[in-house]
């Protein structure tokens, strides 16, 4: 279970994804991000060392508001061979020093994920210790998945999103550019299974849609 202290972190999260945002394909402004936090959950390590984190953020920059989903994993040491993921360091008020990683290049967030599509694992709540996240939704149908650390690998970041795959054939899309929809609209031709998740829009309204998407043997 992981405990959330509620502490001071310099940088903030939210100035370490101002920074590093605009240097994905996947951001949909030009400049600088204007970022509120507006929604998220996280999932619990086994081991108890890493912080899982689904972050999603709103920019309000462009004539439009974007809504990113960001999922970022906190670590107390440095990550061997992630140095292309990592999003920035921090001081935490409590912990100390913590690497911040985009969580899809991630082992622990890689696998941890992939169980909770298959319904192994609960989200819990992004901002109280030991609670059950209930608006997150999750659904799969097939065999079991393969959700061993360091088998799943991020083989596309593009402006579709970020696309990982695994040994047993699946892929599984992190849709970062989040679109609100209804909930139980039926999945992209192809999927197997999914993530959804509930985030606020700039003017305060609440809304659903898909964070992740598995497909079996295909790309999706």
């Amino acid at each position: 279970m992981a405990v959330i202290h509620h502490t001071t972190l310099k940088p903030t999260k939210l100035e370490l994804l101002t920074a590093w945002l605009p240097t994905r394909p996947w951001c949909a402004g030009e400049g600088a991000p204007r970022l509120a936090k507006a929604g998220g959950f996280r999932l619990d390590d086994p081991q108890g060392e890493v912080g899982i984190e689904f972050m999603v953020v709103s920019d309000d920059t462009g004539p439009e508001p974007v809504c990113y989903l960001t999922p970022l994993t906190y670590r107390g040491a440095p990550l061997d061979g992630a140095e292309h993921a990592l999003v920035g360091t921090m001081e935490h008020g409590v912990l100390g020093p913590r690497w911040a990683y985009d969580g899809c290049h991630d082992p622990v967030l890689a696998a941890q994920l992939r169980a909770l599509v298959e319904g192994r694992v609960q989200a819990q709540a992004q901002s109280v210790t030991d609670a059950v996240d209930r608006e997150v939704t999750r659904s799969y149908t097939g065999p079991g998945l393969a959700t061993e650390q360091g088998a799943v690998r991020v083989v596309e970041d593009s402006a579709e999103g970020t696309l990982s795959a695994a040994p047993d054939g699946t892929t599984l899309r992190l849709h970062r550019v989040l679109r609100p929809a209804p909930q139980g609209e039926p999945l992209p031709e192809g999927a197997v299974g999914h993530v959804g998740g509930a985030w606020q829009l700039p003017d305060g309204t609440r809304v659903h849609g898909l964070f992740a998407t598995l497909h079996a043997g295909t790309t999706g």
